[in-house]
């Protein structure tokens, strides 16, 4: 009965220290327009840790593993409106905590949560006036000091305890993302061949259109929402790295990039794939497709248990420095080989993001980027393009059952340097990895990226 979330509530419990209490509360609902909401998604802390889906709810959790839930009362008129909702009295049966009371009775009940206890743990700047209501809270303790009361000492951040959980995914979390990248692999897939069919029609395509298309596939299939705004970027608009669907024209001829990807029960996946409008590539977009996808087979082969979060990063660019030189798009003669390439990062104007980031609840997961046990050493450098100084400590040793993505890219706008045939190209290719034992599983490979199997997906 609801076993991963009661394992992770006494996992947390147990690293809060004798005589703690953690408050977590779920997101807001939030207003999208007059007497309209958007839809309601749970805060990743809070589901991560209870599986409740419901708004206006909170966790109470104590350092002996003890943990009561706040929630919504039953009420039969609001749930004509609403929706049905669980309530405090089936809570503890359905969700494994083991107290429950309406929302209403917090302000009431929190203080004498908190009395007599040593510390206090909640998530530090994520939830707006959260730490206003917790000192609300620890008054009302201290004004019973009298009384023999005794008020938390300490306050603590919650994050930093959750998100180095939340960091190596359990079995019940790989199995979510594996459907969710399931989903969204079939939903490229769809978008691919839809849009080859309406050119071949002589159709008017436009980005909408693909977009649409992703949205059924998620729905079909069971996601409640996209992970987060899909980008489907034709011709130059590839170029822009954060750009929205919108109404733009597909032309014959053009590449199409799309970077979306679906969540399934709070789980996002991230996927990204740069094809031909038409189902063929032309000679230049193939060669600068070929060079993203050698940078990313790299970026997999540095990903394994042991390895550095930034090897992925550094194999990427390597492959990039080379083929850009080989390409033409960078002149040899100027800017050197390709170890100068990386060393004065010429290749910035064409590859200017990371190649990686953690992926789960969130789509850009919580997770500390650098060792914890490495964190004092600090070493400085002087980036080469800015002029900046800047700190490096040492990056994370990536552990089996951490998720991160793999995407590099190439992003070619017109200059007098570059060769015409490159110009407006945008290119990305983006896969979902587990660290696995022997190296790293790619969970979205249900939507091809070898070139020519792109070919023939489209000509179905």
């Amino acid at each position: 009965m609801n076993t991963p979330y009661r394992e992770r509530r006494a996992r947390a419990a147990a690293q809060l220290g004798e005589g703690a209490v953690a408050i977590v509360p779920t997101a807001r609902v939030q207003v999208r327009n007059r007497d309209s909401d958007f839809p309601f998604r749970p805060d990743s802390y809070f589901h991560y840790l209870t599986g409740f889906i419901e708004p206006e709810a909170w966790l109470v959790l104590g350092a002996d593993g003890r943990s009561t839930l706040f929630c919504q009362p039953k009420d039969m008129e609001r749930e004509i409106w609403d929706g049905i909702r669980l309530g405090p009295e089936a809570a503890p049966a359905a969700l494994g905590v083991d107290e429950a009371y309406p929302v209403h009775e917090l302000d009431a009940r929190l203080p004498k949560l908190l009395e007599n206890t040593a510390t206090v743990w909640y998530p530090f700047a994520t939830h707006p006036g959260l730490e206003t209501r917790v000192d609300g809270w620890l008054g009302q303790v201290r004004a019973r000091a009298r009384f023999g009361a005794l008020a938390p000492e300490g306050q603590r951040d919650l994050c930093a305890v959750l998100d180095e959980m939340r960091l190596v995914k359990d079995a019940h979390e790989l199995d979510l993302m594996r459907r969710a990248a399931a989903i969204s692999a079939r939903a490229h897939v769809r978008a691919m061949q839809t849009s080859a069919r309406m050119l071949r029609a002589g159709q008017d395509v436009r980005e909408y259109h693909l977009d649409a298309e992703l949205l059924h596939e998620f729905r079909q299939h069971g996601s409640e929402f996209p992970a987060y705004g899909s980008i489907v970027a034709a011709g130059a608009n590839a170029c822009v790295l954060h750009y929205r669907a919108d109404a733009a024209r597909i032309r014959d001829g053009e590449l199409v990039l799309i970077d979306a990807g679906c969540e399934l029960q709070g789980y996002a996946s991230d996927i990204t794939r740069t094809f031909p409008a038409n189902g063929r590539f032309t000679g230049p977009q193939r060669a600068l497709y070929e060079l993203v996808l050698a940078s990313q087979q790299a970026a997999a082969e540095a990903t394994r248990p042991g390895a550095r979060f930034t090897d992925p990063h550094e194999a990427t660019v390597r492959v990039l420095a080379q083929g850009l030189l080989d390409l033409g798009l960078l002149d040899a003669a100027k800017v050197g080989s390709a170890q100068d390439v990386i060393a004065q990062r010429a290749y910035f104007p064409f590859y200017m993001h990371r190649t990686s980031h953690w992926l789960g609840m969130d789509v850009h997961d919580c997770g500390s980027y650098v060792e914890p046990s490495e964190v004092g050493q600090v070493s400085e450098r002087r980036d080469p393009l800015s002029g900046e100084l800047i700190k490096d400590r040492p990056a994370r040793i990536l552990r089996e059952g951490m998720v991160l993505t793999l995407e590099p890219g190439l992003y070619v706008r017109p200059a007098e340097s570059v060769p015409r045939p490159f110009w407006n190209l945008g290119i990305r290719i983006e896969d979902d990895a587990v660290v696995t034992a022997g190296g790293c599983e790619l969970i979205s490979r249900g939507v091809p990226v070898d070139p020519d199997a792109i070919e023939a997906l489209m000509r179905g």
